[in-house]
């Protein structure tokens, strides 16, 4: 890779993008000059463009706009967008993006995608398995796929309910769940990004260690004094729980297929193909969890 390959990165405004420019620029030092950050909302940016980021508008729901969005840029990390509401929406995005980015002349683009996308229960799986395809099926010189396991800060969504009644209703049965941080898969993609991937690959990237429900709520509970039991319940049940609470049954659906998944072992994978990408071990779940607890303010038991 040449010092002076541009790099971009997609969704630049969420939590992921932000943390992989983070990287890039304060991690590995990258040159500001070198980056180019792209956005639906590039105001939000403003911080990155005084630091020399170049900000670009980039809309998927105008293919349109893409090509010169991506125009010059030698490598380019598409992270997948949140259009859930609809099956298909986001294939359809991804399709356009690396078709704008072969027309703009980009020789690697970086997909983050799941695990085991092809066989996965998860409702959306089949978004990221046709995006590996579109990839796979492309002109591009190079491409690389970021399997990536599921962030510990999903539990932000569960944990505070859990710690203030004490059950987690859970259809995941014994199947083990091999998540990360999700600032170690932003230093992934970063690296990723600057160079260290060539050729096309696909990578695995999971935390150091598998746990079951049951295992996470004791680490939970040993590090916030409170005891968490593990209720198990079927897949519909659980749909039927989380509508009670006002959920809609199409949301509550795609939430419940990931413990499916996870029942039938498509999470539980551990592979050592974050530290052979990084050179480092992933933050393990109980240093993330002392570090994040205090955002869980549950009313004393």
């Amino acid at each position: 890779m040449s010092a002076n390959e541009t790099l971009l990165v997609t969704g630049a405004s969420g939590h992921l993008g932000r943390a992989v420019l983070s990287h890039l620029l304060d991690t590995l030092r990258i040159a500001p000059s070198r980056v180019i950050a792209t956005s639906r909302k590039p105001a939000e940016l403003a911080a990155l463009q005084a630091r020399g980021v170049t900000v670009r508008a980039a809309d998927y729901d105008d293919p349109a706009t893409l090509a010169s969005a991506f125009r010059g840029a030698a490598r380019l990390l598409l992270i997948s967008t949140d259009r859930l509401d609809r099956p298909g929406i986001r294939l359809a995005q991804h399709q356009a993006a690396i078709a704008a980015a072969i027309g703009a002349g980009v020789q690697h683009v970086l997909y983050t995608s799941m695990p085991k996308p092809e066989t996965s229960r998860v409702s959306f799986a089949p978004d990221h398995a046709g995006t590996e395809a579109a990839l796979a099926a492309s002109r591009l010189p190079g491409w690389t796929v970021l399997r990536n396991h599921w962030y510990f800060e999903n539990l932000h969504h569960s944990v505070p309910a859990m710690l203030s009644s004490g059950r987690w209703y859970s259809a995941a049965g014994d199947g083990r769940v091999a998540d990360l941080a999700r600032d170690d898969l932003a230093r992934a993609a970063a690296v990723a990004l600057s160079g260290a991937t060539q050729g096309r690959s696909v990578l695995t990237l999971s935390g150091a260690k598998a746990r079951t429900r049951a295992e996470i709520a004791a680490v939970i509970g040993r590090a916030t004094g409170r005891s968490i039991e593990v209720v198990p319940v079927s897949v519909d049940a659980l749909v039927q729980g989380m509508v009670s609470h006002g959920l809609p049954e199409p949301v509550a659906r795609m939430f419940a297929s990931f413990d499916e998944n996870t029942a039938a072992d498509g999470f539980g994978e551990v592979t050592g193909d974050y530290e052979k990408l990084t050179g480092r071990q992933p933050q393990s779940f109980e240093d993330w969890l002392e570090k994040n607890k205090a955002v869980w303010s549950a009313p004393a038991a």
